[in-house]
C-alpha cells in the first residue's frame, strides 16, 4: 500500500488580544519566546520531526513579523518539493477576512486542491509542547475514523477552561460528546481526577474535512471555529476519535517533561512558561538533542559576561541569556533575556523575561516584568517595584504583579 500523503496547516491568524501589549505590533504566534524563538516555532518544529514535508502557515491579524520569520527560518529543500509557506488572507470567497479556524481553511482549500493530500494534520500556532504527529496519525489511520483530536490530562478542577473530551464508555478512543469549558465535567473512567482537554491539534482525513468546512461555511448562525463547530459536527456523527498524549513518546523526553503542554494565551499563563524553562530541572526542556526545537540562525557573537569598569563583578543564576547579549557587573536571577540585550553596572533583572535588543541601564531594577524589544531602562529607573508607578506609567500591570512594558518604550528614573 502506498504510503499516505500528508498535508500540514498551522492555523496563525490570531489576535491575541488577552497578551496586549505583546501582540499590539504582531501577530501572537510571532511573539518572542525563551529567548531565541517564536512561538509558532513548536508547532512547526513538532510538524518537521514528525516528517511532515509540506505545510502552509494561515497569518491574518499584523503578519508581517511572522510572515518574515517563517521565510527567513523555515527554509526546507525545494527540490523535494517539501516546504513551509506563508498564506495570508486572500479574500478567495468574498471580500471578507477569516471569520474563524474553520473559515481560514474554507477559504485556503485551493491549497488542499493543489496537493491533494490523504491526510490534513491541523495545528495552532501558539502552545509550548512536544509531541510526535507521526504516531498520531498512525492511530488516526488504525481508528478508521475520519478525525481525531489531539487531548491532554489536566485536573478536574481546571475543566472548566478548557474544551473537554467526554469519551464513550465502551471505547475511550472514541469521543462521546464535545464539552466547551464544562463546570461539571466527569473525570476519567481510569482516574476519577482528570478530564481530557484539547490541545487544539487534529488530524482529519482530507475529503472528510473539506466537506465539513463547506456545509459549515452555508450555516449563517456558525462561529467557523473548528474546536467549537467542526470537531463537534463530527462528534454527532459518530466519526470523532481522541488521541490521549500519553500514548505519545517522543525522542528524548523525560518523565518532568514528557507531557507537557501549555497554552500561553494570557500575560500569566506566557510568564509562567518562562518559568518552566528555567528551573534547574526544567519543566520544559529546550535542550532535548533528539527533537530539537529549530529556531532562526541569526549571526550573532556569543553571550559575554563581564566586570564593570570598577572591577565589580556582576552574577547570572537559573537564568537564560541569548546569543548577542553583554552583561556588565549585573545581577540576574531567575530570568531571560533575549538577544542582544545589554544589562549595565550595578543593574538587578530579577523573575523577568526580556525581549530583542533591550537596554537596561546602570543600578536600575527589573522585577517580575516583561520588557518588549527595544525597551529602554534608563540607569537607576525601577520597573515591577511599586505597581503604581508602573500603573500611572501606563504599563499593563496583571493581577498577579507581572508589568509589561511595551516595545521601544523607554522608562526614565
Amino acid at each position: 500500500m502506498a504510503p499516505k500523503k500528508v498535508f500540514g496547516i498551522v492555523l496563525a491568524g490570531g489576535e491575541g488580544k488577552r497578551l496586549m501589549p505583546l501582540t499590539a505590533d504582531r501577530a501572537k504566534p510571532a511573539v518572542p519566546f525563551g529567548g531565541n524563538f517564536r512561538l509558532i516555532d513548536f508547532a512547526l518544529s513538532n510538524l518537521v520531526n514528525s516528517g511532515l514535508q509540506k505545510i502552509v502557515v494561515l497569518t491574518q491579524y499584523k503578519s508581517h513579523s511572522l510572515d518574515r520569520h517563517v521565510a527567513e527560518t523555515w527554509r526546507m529543500e525545494g527540490l523535494l518539493g517539501s516546504y513551509v509557506a506563508s498564506v495570508p488572507a486572500q479574500q478567495r470567497l468574498g471580500k471578507r477576512w477569516f471569520a474563524g479556524s474553520a473559515d481560514a481553511i474554507l477559504q485556503s482549500l485551493n491549497l488542499l486542491r493543489d496537493e491533494r493530500p490523504d491526510i490534513v494534520v491541523v495545528v495552532g500556532a501558539d502552545h509550548v509542547y512536544r509531541m510526535d504527529f507521526h504516531q498520531m496519525i498512525e492511530a488516526h489511520i488504525a481508528s478508521g475514523r475520519s478525525a481525531t483530536v489531539a487531548a491532554i490530562r489536566q485536573p478536574i478542577g481546571l475543566a472548566d477552561q478548557f474544551g473537554v473530551i467526554q469519551v464513550d464508555q465502551d471505547d475511550p478512543t472514541k469521543i462521546d460528546a464535545f464539552l466547551e469549558k464544562p463546570k461539571d465535567a466527569v473525570g476519567l473512567a481510569d482516574s476519577p481526577d482528570e478530564i481530557l482537554a484539547s490541545m487544539g491539534n487534529y488530524v482529519f482525513n482530507a475529503d472528510a474535512l473539506v466537506d465539513a468546512v463547506l456545509r459549515d461555511g452555508q450555516i449563517e448562525s456558525s462561529k467557523h471555529d473548528m474546536g467549537g463547530d467542526i470537531v463537534p459536527d463530527f462528534v454527532a456523527r459518530g466519526d470523532a476519535g481522541v488521541y490521549d498524549l500519553q500514548r505519545n513518546d517522543v525522542p528524548g523526553s523525560n518523565d518532568r517533561d514528557r507531557y507537557y503542554w501549555r497554552d500561553v494565551g494570557t500575560i500569566d499563563s506566557f510568564f509562567d512558561a518562562h518559568m518552566d524553562l528555567i528551573a534547574p530541572v526544567p519543566v520544559f526542556n529546550l535542550y532535548n538533542q533528539d527533537w530539537p526545537i529549530f529556531n532562526q540562525q541569526t549571526n550573532l557573537p556569543p553571550a559575554k559576561f563581564v566586570r564593570d569598569a570598577n572591577g565589580n563583578t556582576g552574577s547570572t543564576v537559573d537564568s537564560i541569556v541569548a546569543l548577542g547579549c553583554l552583561l556588565s557587573g549585573a545581577q540576574v536571577e531567575r530570568s531571560v533575556i533575549g538577544p542582544w540585550c545589554g544589562i549595565d553596572s550595578g543593574a538587578k533583572v530579577l523573575d523577568s523575561i526580556v525581549f530583542e535588543r533591550a537596554s537596561i541601564g546602570a543600578g536600575s531594577v527589573v522585577n517580575r516584568a516583561i520588557l518588549d524589544k527595544d525597551v529602554v531602562i534608563a540607569p537607576g529607573a525601577q520597573v515591577g517595584v511599586d505597581r503604581e508607578t508602573d500603573e500611572a506609567r501606563g504599563f499593563t500591570v496583571t493581577d498577579s504583579g507581572i508589568t509589561v512594558v511595551g516595545k521601544g518604550v523607554r522608562v526614565e528614573a
